[in-house]
This record gives C-alpha cells, structure tokens and sequence, in this order.
C-alpha cells in the first residue's frame, strides 16, 4: 500500500514546488488522476495498481519504475526518461509518449490502444503476445518501431 494518500501527496507537491522528488516512493494503488507531477524525479518508484488516469508526466524520470498493472489511460508522458520501466498488464489506452526514452522498458500484456509512440526511443523494449499496440494488433502481428515515425 501506498506511503502517502492522495491529500498527503497533493500537498506535498505544493510545498515542493517544479519538479518534485519522489524518486523510491511507494506510490502503488493510489488514485493520482489529473495530478501535475511534471518533471518529477520518479525514479524507482512503486506505481503497481495505481491509477494515473490523465495525469501529467511530462519531462518525468521513471527509470526503473514498476507501474505492473497500472491503470494510466491518457496520461501524458511526452519526453519522459522511462528506462527499464515495468509496465506489464498496465492499462495505456491512449497515452503520450511521444518523444520519451523507453530503452528497455516492458511492455507485457500492456494496453496501448490509440498511444502516440512518435519520436519515442523504444530499443529493447520487451513485449509478448498480450500486448496490445496503439493500432489495436496484438504482440508480434507488430512491433513498436512501427509506431515511432
């Protein structure tokens, strides 16, 4: 369970003014729908069963986070650093990700349905039959380079 409640993090956030540090903070399970956490250092983060539904996190570092089984449809993640992130079963319906470093990140049984990947570096990014692209095929029917241009 989380660390902070939404009301502790929202304050938090006030207090800490641009880009927050909340690098190795068990986030998971909490609800952070349409918070503003750009530019965050996020790195190590626990976001398993957490809910960034239309959140801002934009210019975030999550290297290393584990977000498995997130629910995060329209968060925007435009020139993230998302380095070995684990997004395994994580709901990304509609995403942007436009521009963010995905190096090696995982994308197991994730739902990215209409996600904008333009300009994303995906190298390395790991995926199964599961997984579901921004065109609605699924696993290795494609690839994530093909969504990049």
């Amino acid at each position: 369970m989380a660390e902070i409640n939404r009301k502790e993090l929202i304050l938090a956030l006030i207090q800490s003014g641009p880009n927050p540090r909340l690098a190795g903070v068990d986030l998971s399970a909490l609800d952070m729908t349409r918070l503003n956490l750009e530019g965050s250092n996020l790195r190590g983060a626990n976001f398993q069963g957490a809910t960034t539904r239309e959140t801002i996190l934009r210019n975030t570092n999550m290297t290393g986070v584990d977000a498995t089984g997130a629910q995060m449809p329209f968060a925007d993640f435009n020139n993230s650093t998302l380095l070995g992130t684990n997004f395994t079963g994580a709901n990304l319906t509609g995403v942007r990700l436009a521009g963010a470093n995905m190096t090696n990140a995982v994308l197991n049984g994730a739902n990215l349905t209409n996600a904008d990947m333009k300009g994303a570096n995906v190298n390395g990014v790991k995926f199964d039959e599961r997984t579901t692209w921004p065109d609605g095929k699924k696993g290795s029917a494609s690839n994530p380079g093909n969504y990049i241009k």
